[in-house]
């Protein structure tokens, strides 16, 4: 089979303006919590994709680690690819796709630091190793992987059982203008209903497919 002939048949839900949430942070909240019901990987698995300094863009998966009315919480080396971008260009688009349910959801705004208060207390409740690989990892450098665990070792002695969090490492809030939530449907006639912030308001709209 050709990869032109893949398809895949849209049909299980389907999505209106009358069933939508007031905010898209509580229609997120309950697509979130369906995705968990319905057993799919990773969740909070999503695409991030910036601009670098030279205009060009770039995309890799993370993982969402919070989110609320304020935004969307995700975690790096503050000097990696992506943050020397958000360093550049503070605006960013997720995407996470939840392909059990058929779903998309996708957010668009600007960047913003958490606080050190905030990335203290999640880089606490990491595993150990974890913590320990954010002083290890040289993040986007080129390195060996000799090199790689040669760090490790060194570090893993030297910073004990309660490593504190590198200065270079620490969380990222997206915080929207807009958020589209996307319902795969027959035919290709997909819903799609796109909350816009005006002002202080929300307003959600329907875009063709």
């Amino acid at each position: 089979m050709s990869v032109a002939d893949l398809r895949q048949k849209y049909g299980k839900f389907e999505l209106l303006e009358s069933g939508m949430a007031g905010t898209p942070f509580e229609q997120f909240t309950q697509w979130f919590a369906q995705a968990l019901e319905a057993g799919v990987a990773e969740p909070n698995a999503m695409t991030l994709a910036t601009v670098g300094p030279d205009q060009a863009p770039s995309a890799r998966i993370v993982l969402l680690k919070g989110f609320d009315e304020n935004g969307f919480v995700f975690y790096t080396n503050y000097e990696s690819r992506k943050g020397r971008d958000l360093a550049a260009h503070p605006q960013a688009a997720l995407l996470f796709f939840w392909q059990p349910l058929e779903r998309q959801v996708r957010i668009e705004g600007r960047i913003e630091k958490t606080t050190a208060e905030e990335s203290d207390a999640y880089f606490r409740s990491r595993p150990l190793g974890s913590r320990i690989g954010a002083w290890v990892s040289p993040q986007s450098q080129p390195i060996s992987r000799e090199a790689l665990e040669a760090r490790n070792a060194e570090l893993t002695a030297q910073l004990g059982d309660d490593p504190q969090r590198p200065p270079h490492w620490g969380g990222y809030r997206v915080v929207p203008h807009r958020v589209e939530f996307w319902q795969g449907r027959p035919s290709r006639l997909h819903d799609r209903l796109a909350y816009e912030l005006q002002g202080d308001a929300w307003v959600l709209q329907r875009l063709a497919p």
